[in-house]
């Protein structure tokens, strides 16, 4: 017998994140965008490449969602850069 436990809702953040995370999630998102398209490959087969949905894809790369540290190895790994290529501030106007 599977017993389920009602945990409620998900508790919020304390504080909202401040600008300057915000600001470095877009430039990962928009590094990991940069580094895919360099490599030929599509959302999709960047995902299937890390054994993560299309969806996760796009939400780190639209900067809706933060990556775990595992999956940023596996994505800097599946376009051939390192983790650092990816956190690094992007190039002005890319």
């Amino acid at each position: 017998m599977i017993t389920v436990h009602n945990v409620g809702t998900v508790p919020t953040r304390r504080f909202p994140l401040p600008l300057w995370v915000i600001d470095q999630r877009r430039g990962l998102g928009d590094n990991i965008v940069r580094f895919r398209r360099g490599a030929g490959l599509s959302q999709d087969q960047l995902a299937e490449r890390i054994g993560k949905e299309r969806r996760s894809i796009q939400r780190y790369e639209r900067a809706e969602r933060d990556p775990s540290f595992s999956d940023l190895v596996l994505i800097a790994n599946a376009l051939g850069v390192t983790v650092a290529d990816l956190v690094e501030e992007p190039p002005a106007g890319s």
